[in-house]
């Protein structure tokens, strides 16, 4: 079992920036990737971003690409996702992954986080 717990997120203005952390516990080492993933109301869950154990692996949305960055802190068993250029469509609830390989597929994913909701003003 793998428990994650998301914070970070709050409300912020359009071109602001927000950064979410994701605080795993319980078998980390049997699930080494960690991904996020943001959901709207009515929508599917999206992919976001993905980071291997080493972080010399990530994976971006294209609608994130040089906006946010991944990165991950071992030792704190910790994974952030820095958001700049925030804009009303980034706004939604944020999920952390985990899982033993890194994937851009949502439906893969073994452990999730309760998420956190970004919401960005306009």
């Amino acid at each position: 079992q793998v428990q994650l717990v998301e914070s970070g997120g709050g409300l912020v203005q359009a071109g602001g920036s927000l950064r979410l952390s994701c605080a795993a516990s319980g078998r980390t080492f049997s699930m080494p990737a960690r991904g996020w993933f943001r959901q709207t109301p009515g929508k599917e869950r999206e992919f976001v971003a993905a980071i291997n154990w080493s972080g010399s692996t990530t994976y971006y949305a294209d609608s994130v690409k040089g906006r946010f960055t991944i990165s991950r802190d071992n030792a704190k068993n910790t994974v952030y996702l820095q958001m700049n250029s925030l804009n009303p469509e980034d706004t939604a609830v944020y999920y952390c992954a985990a899982d033993p390989q890194i994937t851009t597929k949502q439906g893969l994913w073994d452990y999730w986080g309760q998420g956190t909701q970004v919401t960005v003003s306009s």
